[in-house]
């Protein structure tokens, strides 16, 4: 008698979401990861419709260094369809970061620019 014993509504069903992750593209996984970090980071520079509200520079900072390792480390598995806008969207967070720091960083100092080399606006 191996019947699983049914599932709580609040507990996730590990097995149909193992499925739905083995059926996505590592391609789509690694898009969405982008996306999700630029628009974390967008909410941390302040880019939102609230603002200052969520503004933490410091948080900005790990969430750009992260979106740049991850778009420098997966450039020969996406296609430049997938990654030449992410990388505009990177530059664009890169900016304003610029922008929005007191005391900017000094030209290639900045989020992500160990990977991408200076941003200049």
């Amino acid at each position: 008698m191996s019947e699983t014993p049914p599932q709580s509504p609040e507990s996730p069903d590990f097995d149909a979401m193992t499925r739905d992750i083995a059926e996505v593209p590592a391609v789509e996984v690694i898009v969405t990861v982008a996306v999700n970090l630029m628009s974390a980071a967008a909410v941390k520079l302040g880019l939102t419709e609230d603002g200052d509200a969520h503004k933490d520079l410091d948080e900005a900072r790990k969430l750009v260094h992260a979106l740049a390792g991850l778009l420098d480390a997966s450039a020969t598995e996406i296609s430049s369809f997938h990654a030449a806008p992410l990388r505009d969207g990177l530059k664009s967070l890169q900016l304003a970061f610029r922008e929005a720091s007191l005391v900017p960083d000094d030209p290639g100092q900045g989020p992500g620019e160990k990977y991408t080399g200076a941003v200049y606006g």
